[in-house]
């Protein structure tokens, strides 16, 4: 039975379908397509991440963002911009909900 995803996957899916006897087709993307990819995956991610709302969906949110950041970025840049971001305007920590400005 072939089952059609087109989709990016995690690294070890092919050799995951492997194992399970399924003969996986895959092609390398271009930097470009890859970007692309990305940013679909990471709406997919948080979609089931607001159904299951679980840690394990969570974790998945944060290996995309961590791909974008590699490709955007670099993790130390984004730290950095994140700390910055957080001393001028703050965080979520006090669970601050703005409805209006009069």
């Amino acid at each position: 039975m072939i089952k059609t995803f087109n989709k990016l996957v995690r690294d070890k899916i092919p050799e995951i379908c492997r194992a399970n006897n399924e003969t996986p087709v895959t092609r390398a993307l271009g930097d470009d397509e890859y970007l692309h990819e990305l940013i679909c995956k990471l709406a997919e991610e948080s979609e089931e991440f607001k159904e299951a709302l679980n840690v394990e969906e969570l974790a998945d949110i944060q290996e995309v963002v961590l791909a974008l950041v590699d490709v955007i970025a670099s993790r130390t840049e984004l730290e950095a911009v994140r700390v910055q971001k957080a001393e001028k305007r703050g965080v979520f920590k006090d669970k601050i909900f703005l409805e209006r400005v009069e």
